[in-house]
């Protein structure tokens, strides 16, 4: 297991996200023999099916420092993990409500030397911080989401991209759309296959939904 895939798609990394890059699959192989963080089947595929797939929102805006952003429903850290490596100048904060899952995520961003994380153990509607996005990963449908968290988004933005969600789905949005409409006509929702941006077979029934 290797980050080529990574390397392929993000060829100017430097060499201290290379490292760390590449410091994951031992991390989370280790901590896949104590829980099952990622599933066991996956775990080979670490690098495509999570790493990259995390990345995909890196492709849709390339975020200002100083972005803050919060991964609702982070597991064992992604998309937030990734992210965070990617963008060291901008500060996620990787939300979940199994203590567990929080603790891997917690421990492989202190062992790659992550200094632009925190993490909060418990229900997202405790915070009381305002974000400039929400990112997830197939934790919940978006308007349930969009409940727990619409109050934290920052009306002003600093990036290309208006500030809201940015969700990593797959599947028939349709009916996830129009219930996340019926709470709030007025939002716009953005939706790009990520197929657009990799070539693997894995990406072609995955997209990024950007709600704004």
């Amino acid at each position: 297991m290797d980050i080529d895939i990574i390397k392929k798609y993000f060829p100017s990394l430097t060499e201290k996200q290379v490292d760390q890059f590449t410091i994951l699959y031992d991390l989370y192989l280790d901590w896949n023999e104590k829980i099952n963080v990622i599933s066991r089947k996956d775990i080979d595929s670490l690098y495509e099916k999570h790493v990259l797939h995390s990345l995909a929102i890196a492709k849709f805006v390339d975020f200002k420092p100083k972005t803050k952003i919060l991964d609702v429903g982070t597991g064992g850290g992604f998309p937030g993990i990734p992210l965070a490596i990617f963008f060291p100048e901008c500060h996620f904060t990787l939300v979940d409500s199994i203590a567990k899952k929080v603790h891997v995520a917690e421990d492989i961003s202190e062992n790659i030397g992550l200094t632009n994380t925190d993490f909060v153990i418990g229900r997202v509607e405790m915070l009381k911080e305002k974000f400039d996005f929400v990112v997830s990963r197939a934790v919940a449908p978006m308007d349930k989401i969009y409940r727990w968290t619409q109050s934290y988004i920052k009306p002003e933005g600093i990036n290309s991209k208006f500030n809201g969600y940015l969700l990593l789905k797959g599947g028939d949005l349709k009916e996830e759309k129009q219930n996340i409409k019926g709470i709030n006509r007025k939002l716009r929702i953005e939706e790009l296959k990520l197929s657009t941006y990799f070539e693997e077979e894995f990406f072609e029934t995955k997209k990024l939904i950007h709600i704004y």
